[in-house]
């Protein structure tokens, strides 16, 4: 790969940040089948409405939608289906004490090729805004953008 590419962004999830107060940030990698990875490359992701739960000893993504590759044959993948994230026992155990214990939850933030090639996944430690904090911060960026107008 080129230095110029060095993380290439596929997908962002750019309404977390506006949902969620984010706590903490993991990476993860992605258990992908061949035509998945084709479909990426081609930007074709989707992470709105996609979360992380922990079912047993393993870390699954769901929701995350990856759309069939177009020249795929009868083999091609399930857009919805459980992806496994790949992380160390130790990190799993803790994500889910956090998110047993405090409330949390695990959601993605963005997807992207790492150096090597190979499918990340930044996951967040999260806690869910309640309406009034979402309002405070459109206020704050309105106020921020007028001050930004005035000063220019």
């Amino acid at each position: 790969m080129r230095a110029n590419e060095e993380n290439k962004m596929i997908v962002q999830n750019r309404q977390a940040r506006h949902d969620y107060f984010i706590m903490e940030t993991v990476e993860a990698g992605l258990a992908l089948t061949g035509t998945e990875v084709k479909s990426l490359r081609d930007g074709r992701g989707n992470l709105k409405d996609s979360y992380a739960e922990v079912k047993g000893s393993e870390a699954f993504l769901v929701n995350c939608h990856i759309s069939p590759y177009d020249f795929g044959n009868r083999n091609n993948h399930d857009p919805l289906r459980l992806r496994k994230l790949l992380l160390h026992k130790a990190e799993i155990r803790r994500l889910l004490s956090k998110v047993k214990e405090k409330g949390l939850t695990l959601i993605p933030l963005r997807m992207y090729f790492n150096k090597q090639g190979r499918v990340k996944i930044e996951l967040a430690l999260a806690k869910g805004k309640k309406l009034y904090d979402k309002r405070e911060d459109i206020a704050k960026k309105d106020a921020e953008r007028r001050a930004n107008r005035v000063a220019e």
